[in-house]
């Protein structure tokens, strides 16, 4: 199989599980601790199923949505995804030109490997950034004023990760943020010579670049890596959010928000959206499915700030499920780096190719003319869930 045969994100992972040393790639592929969280993710998409609707002359339907006075192409979010040097040289770059190109937003994490001035100049597109709140407050100011100089469109704030999951791969492997050369992680590399030529040879492990300003001259990625551990944030607080809020003029993002009442909180504090989030099923092992936390969180907030999802999307058709349950946009994490970490730029436009043609189909199915048509009344539930048939279908839109 080569990228030309690859017909789904499935064929891309299986292309970059082929490509990727092991530890990296279970770095990429992994959750946490029983990855329980992980496979609910995907469950949830699989308990709706569409109503279709025939002979609705609806054409090519219309993909785009409206986010913040901007109108992407697609209504898909490449999300914030750190260390991604260790897939591709420059992967950052290479992710956000094929999300600009593909007409999606993206958006770049404070954990890049490319700094995000050079992220901006380098890449069209609707570019929004991603911060950590690590350490002082000094630390994250100067980074929002370097977003804002750089033209970032939007703010994004993931209070998910104060403290880290337990990522039973990654301590299987030895790994955290930084490759320990043992035997087997060598022998392993030298049968992945196109990512050893690719990555490792050239520079290994990358830096985070975005804060090497504040880290001793000279620091290396091992040293950067020490200093971001060093200053998980663990007493951040909703006064630390509002001060963020007030900081940054643009549109204003929560990333991590499972609960309805931290929803409603974060539209009293004035955000201006939500990202129902539980990173992927790499933090909390037994969090709900993003999924099924986003009726209820519509429900209540969706009239006050824009809901975006994300975890688990594997398919156009997730996207529209997620679409027709109340999301403005829908973020995606693994499907556009399994294409990159297989082939590069092309790998990533290609994995938003693919999703693109699946919406396009199942929009035509449906009869529906535009995502923004979409609505409840385009899905049914098949069997018990954590959100109940009633509640998911009684707010029409």
């Amino acid at each position: 199989m080569s990228l030309g045969t690859a017909i789904n994100i499935a064929d891309l992972r299986e292309l970059a599980h082929r490509r990727l040393p092991r530890v990296v790639f279970d770095y990429l592929d992994g959750g946490a601790e029983d990855e329980t969280t992980l496979d609910w993710n995907r469950e949830a998409f699989r308990r709706w199923g569409f109503v279709p609707r025939i002979l609705a002359g609806s054409g090519n339907g219309d993909l785009s949505v409206d986010l913040f006075g901007e109108r992407p192409k697609l209504p898909l979010i490449v999300g914030p995804t750190g260390l991604n040097g260790i897939f591709r040289h420059r992967a950052d770059v290479l992710l956000a030109r094929a999300a600009g190109a593909a007409g999606a937003v993206f958006v770049l994490s404070t954990a890049s490997n490319s700094s995000l001035e050079d992220v901006a100049a380098a890449a069209e597109g609707v570019k929004w950034f991603q911060l950590y709140p690590w350490g002082e407050r000094s630390l994250s100011q100067r980074l929002v004023e370097r977003a804002k100089a750089a033209g970032y469109r939007a703010l994004v704030v993931t209070v998910d990760t104060l403290t880290l999951g337990k990522r039973e791969r990654d301590l299987r492997n030895d790994f955290s943020h930084e490759v320990h050369y043992t035997p087997k992680v060598i022998l392993d590399g030298l049968r992945h010579p196109g990512w050893l030529a690719g990555v490792w040879l050239r520079g290994g492990v990358p830096r985070f670049e975005n804060v090497a300003e504040f880290a001793p001259p000279g620091a290396g990625a091992r040293e950067l890596t020490a200093f971001v551990r060093a200053r998980r944030n663990l007493t951040f607080s909703w006064d630390d959010l509002a001060w963020l809020r007030r900081l940054w003029t643009g549109p204003f993002l929560v990333k991590g928000v499972l609960a309805v009442e931290d929803a409603q909180k974060a539209a009293d504090l004035g955000a201006d959206g939500v990202i129902v989030s539980n990173h992927g099923g790499r933090q909390l092992d037994g969090a709900i499915a993003s999924l099924d936390a986003l009726v209820p969180i519509v429900d209540v907030v969706g009239d006050r700030l824009a809901v975006i999802v994300d975890g688990g999307v594997r398919r156009g058709a997730d996207v529209i499920k997620a679409l027709a349950l109340g999301a403005r946009a829908v973020g995606l994490g693994r499907a556009p780096l399994y294409g990159l970490a297989a082939a590069g730029e092309p790998g990533a436009a290609r994995a938003l190719a693919i999703l693109r043609e699946e919406m396009a189909r199942v929009m035509f199915f449906l009869g529906c003319p535009a995502v923004a048509r979409l609505s409840r009344a385009h899905l049914q539930e098949r069997e018990h869930s954590s959100v109940s048939r009633r509640s998911a279908l009684s707010r029409p839109g």
